[in-house]
């Protein structure tokens, strides 16, 4: 029998406040060019590396803003060749470090938080 449940993920999937705002943050963060003009709320899906992808949703359109609570870890981690190249590219953007950079033989990562306080991790390895 074919499992049912496939062992890859899609998405990620990430609750915000202000699609617009998060949209160019994350935009800024990953590298990837965005036209605030093409986002359909409310949800909007950056394609990632092989079958991933990262979906920021605000909730649906014209609601109140989303009310949640940020877990206090990361929710997932991006991955950088260069961690403290990566550490003096959030620091020149002014984007709030969480924790800085811990080093082991085999990787590094630091956290840093996006702008409703979630917890993403930057780590090499």
């Amino acid at each position: 029998m074919i499992h049912p449940i496939h062992p890859q993920i899609n998405t990620v999937f990430v609750h915000v406040t202000d699609l617009e705002h998060s949209v160019e943050w994350y935009g800024q963060l990953l590298g990837i060019k965005t036209d605030t003009s093409f986002i359909e709320k409310p949800v909007y899906t950056f394609s990632l590396a092989n079958h991933t992808s990262l979906t920021l949703g605000a909730g649906p359109a014209g609601n109140e803003p989303k009310s949640f609570q940020p877990i206090p870890c990361p929710l997932f981690n991006i991955h950088t060749n260069d961690i403290h190249k990566s550490y003096s590219f959030v620091e020149d953007r002014e984007i709030q470090i969480a924790q800085s950079i811990t080093e082991y033989e085999d990787f590094s990562f630091f956290n840093i938080y996006d702008p409703d306080g979630h917890i993403v991790m930057i780590c090499s390895g």
